[in-house]
């Protein structure tokens, strides 16, 4: 096995499987992603952002609609069983708030933002900046996983990627990591190599 196959297998596995998101080019499944990528935005170990998620949507919060529907305290209830203590009201009001926003402008659909940037990854990057709380970490997020489904974002590798790239010896420029795997693989790929940027035992093991 090389030495990309055992990164795949050993840590390629996206954020958003983490949280129980199926990729998909849905708006009911790019919104989850997006809450994932504004909750991960935070200085908070990503396991703990990945467990507020997974707890807003089983309380039912998968879809901007049913996000603006909550109570301000069910999203702060939601938010603190899954441990996302050290944010939780500060972002319980910017995950109604970014929801009043996608309904506004895109009636609660991702794909109409997507339809808006027009193939421009800059573009597309600017209007995700626009919801509250996904800050630059948030909106490599989004994009590093979305590019499973959105292929104008491939390839996704940004600098945290990049990182985990050089830690283990590979190259670090986009298109020529690009080209160690199949295109649909570029996701778990990115996601691997971020975790890799995180982990220096991780990336040791996998020299």
């Amino acid at each position: 096995m090389g030495r990309v196959e055992r990164v795949l297998e050993a840590a390629g596995r996206t954020f958003a499987a983490e949280a129980g998101i199926k990729p998909a080019n849905t708006p009911s499944t790019l919104y989850r992603l997006l809450v994932l990528s504004v909750l991960m935005s935070a200085r908070i170990q990503a396991k703990i952002a990945v467990a507020a998620a997974k707890g807003l949507f089983k309380a039912g919060m998968g879809t901007p609609r049913r996000m603006v529907e909550a109570s301000w305290q069910d999203r702060v209830d939601a938010l603190g069983r899954g441990h996302y203590v050290r944010y939780d009201e500060s972002t319980a009001t910017a995950l109604g708030d970014g929801a009043r926003l996608l309904l506004d402008k895109y009636s609660g659909d991702l794909r109409k933002l997507r339809d808006r940037a027009d193939g421009d990854r800059a573009k597309l990057r600017e209007l995700l900046r626009e919801v509250p709380r996904l800050g630059p970490v948030g909106v490599d997020i989004f994009c590093r996983e979305a590019q499973q489904v959105w292929p104008e974002l491939r390839p996704y590798l940004d600098d945290k990627a990049r990182k985990g790239a050089e830690r283990l010896g590979l190259p670090d420029d986009p298109a020529k990591l690009a080209e160690l795997v199949p295109e649909d693989e570029l996701a778990r790929f990115a996601a691997a190599l971020v975790r890799v940027s995180r982990d220096r035992k991780l990336a040791e093991s996998l020299r």
